[in-house]
C-alpha cells in the first residue's frame, strides 16, 4: 500500500497547486490512500471552508485532516458532521461537531485514519494525545492504524512516533509547515515524519509573506498576516508499506 500525505496547505497558493496538480503527482507516485491537511487553506490561514474541502476531493485527496484551526470557520461546522472523510482533532471536546477518525477500504484492508492535537504550546483544553490513540486503537475496527499528530513541539511529535512505532503503520506530523530530515521507518515498522512541511508559497514565512512575519518580530503594534503565492510548492511524504502493514520505503516530496 503506497500512501502520499500532504503538508499543511496554506490560502490560496496552496490551494491552486492542490487543485491543478495533486491529481498528476498521485498518478504519478502511484498512491493507493492521500491524505492531505487542509487546516489553513482559507485566504487568513484559518480553517477550510466546504468549497474548498469539495475542491481537494475533486482533485484526488482521499481524506482530509484538519489541526487548531479546525473549528475557525463556523461554515465547515455541518460539513463535518455530514462527511466522515474529513478529519478534525480527535482529542477535543466530545461536544465538538465532526469526527476525529475516518475509516476507508483500500485493497481489502480497513484504514483508521486519525488526527491529533498535541499540548505542548497549543491549548491546555485538549486531552492527552498518547491516551487518546490508545483509545482509538482499542475501540476502532481497522487493520491499519495512521496518525496525523498536529503539534508544535518537535520532541512531542517525536515522542508520540515512538509511542506508536509498531502499533501504526504511519505517523506523521504537521502544523510547523517547515519540513524535517527524519523521514524513516521506526524500528518496529511505523513510518515516521517529524513535520510533512506546507503546500504554498516558497518564498514566504511558513505560508505568510515574510514583510508580515519580520513586523511582528520587530515589535509592530497590529501586523495583518497576509498569505504569499510566490514559488508554490507542495511538501509532504510517501510511505509505502508490506502486506504486514509495516513500512518499508519512504520518500519526501517537494513538488514544484
Amino acid at each position: 500500500m503506497r500512501i502520499l500525505a500532504i503538508g499543511d496547505v496554506c490560502g490560496a497558493a496552496g490551494r491552486k497547486l492542490v487543485k491543478t496538480r495533486l491529481n498528476a503527482l498521485r498518478r504519478e507516485l502511484k498512491a493507493d490512500l492521500v491524505i492531505v491537511n487542509g487546516e489553513n487553506a482559507n485566504d487568513n490561514g484559518r480553517g477550510l471552508s466546504p468549497d474548498t474541502a469539495d475542491d481537494f476531493f475533486y482533485a484526488g485527496a482521499d481524506i482530509i485532516t484538519l489541526g487548531n484551526h479546525a473549528f475557525n470557520d463556523r461554515r465547515l461546522y455541518n460539513y463535518l458532521d455530514d462527511h466522515r472523510y474529513i478529519v478534525r482533532p480527535y482529542n477535543v471536546s466530545s461536544r465538538a461537531p465532526g469526527s476525529g477518525y475516518a475509516t476507508i477500504d483500500i485493497d481489502g484492508r480497513r484504514v483508521c485514519v486519525a488526527n491529533l492535537l498535541g499540548r505542548v504550546d497549543m491549548d491546555y483544553r485538549n486531552n492527552s494525545p498518547f491516551e487518546a490513540a490508545d483509545r482509538i486503537l482499542r475501540d476502532v475496527d481497522a487493520d491499519i492504524f495512521i496518525f496525523d499528530i498536529h503539534a508544535e513541539a518537535t520532541s512531542e511529535k517525536r515522542a508520540f512516533g515512538y509511542y506508536m512505532d509498531g502499533r501504526a503503520a504511519v505517523v506523521f506530523g504537521t502544523h510547523t509547515h517547515v519540513p524535517t530530515r527524519d523521514l524513516q521507518a521506526l524500528p518496529k515498522g511505523t513510518g515516521y515524519i517529524t513535520d510533512l512541511g506546507m503546500t504554498g508559497s516558497g518564498q514566504s514565512v511558513l505560508g505568510v509573506k515574510p514583510k508580515c512575519s519580520i513586523d511582528m518580530f520587530l515589535g509592530e503594534p497590529y501586523v495583518r498576516y497576509d498569505y504569499a503565492e510566490a514559488d508554490p510548492v507542495m511538501q509532504g511524504a510517501l510511505f509505502v508499506l508490506d502486506n504486514s502493514g509495516k513500512c518499508v520505503e519512504t520518500q519526501a516530496i517537494d513538488f514544484r
